[in-house]
């Protein structure tokens, strides 16, 4: 049975790196173009090299730092140029500050805002006429860090992952009709702000592998990416406005 992934176009922020890397990694091996976008082009292009060393497929590195979000529309308009179509968006990018809530100042609050709810909600926009020529799917990036047992720390993070939720609930709403899918993950893996964070907070993130009933961290491709290609794919083809934790069953979303 086939998955209907092959000859699709996917755009990834975020994907020099990471999940965004894993997820392009677990498409491109199922037949998809992927336009990898990220603030470091040079680990863009590293991605590309790998997409066209282990598959054999075509991609496309852009760099970009998504919080320019006058440069948005153009990076989908790079992305039709190139391709012809987009079938594929995954909002990955973001921004991540942990600190007291005294302690946040105004740039970080907008940086948070621009690279969160902000710069998906445009991208989200600017792919609507290409999605909706065919039909396609968007996949966004969460957090269950709003479910966490000790928001600490984590409140400006939570919120514009929740607004990020907000909206991809709000486009699976109204743009359903128009055949465009849109769901949330919210992942644990072993990403480099994930690796930072243990090395900085070891302590922390010791209790925090504690509460997850498989006991791991999840691998980006492995466990990421191979579940994000399945959430595009024709086997999910009636999922729409979900918000599905990735994280070995540590969040519960009830």
């Amino acid at each position: 049975m086939s998955d209907g992934l092959d000859g699709k176009v996917a755009f990834i922020t975020g994907a020099g790196q990471g999940i965004g890397q894993g997820i392009a990694f677990s498409l491109a091996k199922r037949g998809v173009s992927v336009v990898v976008v990220g603030r470091t082009l040079s680990k863009c292009e590293n991605t590309v090299r790998l997409i066209q060393e282990r598959f054999g497929q075509e991609a496309l590195a852009i760099g970009a730092d998504i919080t320019d979000l006058d440069q948005l529309p153009s990076l989908i308009e790079q992305t039709i140029a190139r391709f012809g179509r987009l079938d594929i968006l995954v909002n990955n990018a973001v921004s991540a500050t942990i600190k007291p809530l005294l302690k946040l100042t105004q740039d970080d609050i907008h940086r948070a805002m621009m690279s969160g709810p902000t710069a998906t909600l445009l991208l989200m926009q600017a792919a609507y006429p290409h999605l909706s020529k065919q039909g396609g799917s968007i996949v966004n990036m969460a957090s269950s860090a709003a479910k966490r047992w000790d928001m600490t720390n984590y409140g400006l993070y939570a919120a514009e992952k929740e607004a990020i939720r907000a909206l991809t609930r709000t486009a699976a709403s109204e743009w359903g009709g128009d055949n465009i899918r849109s769901n949330c993950i919210l992942p644990h893996a072993k990403s480099p702000a994930l690796e930072w964070w243990t090395q900085n907070r070891p302590e922390e993130a010791a209790a925090f592998v504690k509460t997850i009933p498989m006991q791991r961290i999840g691998e980006c491709e492995e466990d990421i990416g191979e579940f994000v290609a399945l959430l595009c794919s024709d086997q999910s083809r009636y999922i729409n406005g979900q918000s599905i934790a990735v994280d070995g069953g540590q969040a519960y979303m009830g």
